[in-house]
């Protein structure tokens, strides 16, 4: 979760107000795409990884710093400028706190008590959230027959996934409520991005560049006063923080903004389908996660729903 040219948010999108100039791409865009989709996926293993040797503040504030930092070499190297103006920078500090900061915290905070899989599944009832909540703040999105229908079957989805026939048994239900939270923020800070940075000037690569700046001073702040500073620095857990960060939060957004560029938002945001699955597989295979049948079945109904509420019945002439 999103600007007018931008695909319906996923587990890391932040900021894309407007696209810049198709570059020359010399790798085919479905080896990108599915390049993308791994690294989207495997984001909530590196979450989960993460936390295990550090406070879920401070795994969000890795991200964001090394999201940053890579983002900024890009602009290093294009020698392109960061956005300026007093209000630009307030309005990018608020979108970051509903795109990065708190979502990031959230998800992180969710997988002390779910599985990883879990977490990527929620993440993908955000394009669900961003149907209902367009109703009501943006005027120029009229609901159909077809996106009711999509948020009906989302929403049954969901409870299949968290086994609502069972009493929601086995299953953590603050974890589970804090990355059904973290997926909302998407939607509301896309709302908030569309009405005041839709029309900043900039390339997309800077202002969302700037926003991950904005989300790692948010999250100094609030780790120093939550937190302690780490004691060690252990191999795995570290690498999988600075690989969430650079791959998944700085070269995943470059890579999108490509995408978006060379075949339009439409089949672009299609990558948000495929999380769950990889996001799935690399918990069971990877970190020994249960699997049970209501999980791909209520993943699979989920993503059917998001589908549906992404299209618009056409009009006849």
């Amino acid at each position: 979760m999103s600007a007018p040219a931008t695909p319906r948010p996923a587990p890391d999108l932040t900021l894309s107000p407007q696209l810049g100039p198709t570059r020359t791409a010399r790798v085919d865009w479905r080896v990108r795409f599915a390049v993308l989709s791994v690294v989207w996926g495997f984001s909530f293993l590196l979450i989960k990884v993460g936390t295990e040797a550090y406070a879920p503040f401070q795994v969000a504030l890795g991200r964001v710093f090394f999201g940053a930092l890579a983002l900024l070499t890009v602009l290093l190297v294009r020698r392109e400028p960061l956005p300026r103006g007093r209000r630009t920078w307030a309005h990018l500090f608020v979108a970051a706190l509903l795109l990065n900061t708190a979502p990031f915290s959230l998800f992180s905070y969710a997988e002390l008590s779910i599985p990883s899989s879990l977490a990527g599944i929620c993440n993908a009832t955000s394009p669900l959230w961003g149907m209902a909540l367009s109703l009501v703040a943006l005027s120029e999105d009229r609901p159909t027959r077809r996106r009711f229908a999509g948020l009906g079957l989302g929403f049954l989805g969901v409870l299949t996934v968290l086994g609502a026939w069972q009493g929601f048994s086995g299953i953590d239900a603050k974890g589970t409520a804090l990355a059904l939270l973290a997926s909302l923020c998407y939607p509301v800070g896309w709302i908030y991005v569309r009405r005041t940075l839709a029309s900043v000037p900039g390339s997309p690569v800077a202002l969302t560049g700037a926003q991950l700046m904005m989300s790692t001073l948010q999250l100094l702040a609030i780790s120093a006063v939550f937190t302690s500073a780490p004691t060690s620095f252990p191999l795995w857990p570290t690498l999988s923080v600075i690989a969430l960060g650079a791959l998944g939060t700085g070269m995943a957004l470059q890579m999108q903004y490509g995408l978006v560029t060379e075949i339009g938002p439409t089949t672009a945001q299609m990558v948000t389908y495929f999380i769950p699955v990889i996001a799935t597989t690399a918990g069971v295979l990877l970190l020994g996660e249960q699997l049970h049948w209501n999980t791909p079945v209520g993943a699979a109904i989920v993503l059917a729903g998001a589908a549906l509420t992404q299209t618009r019945q056409t009009r006849r002439r």
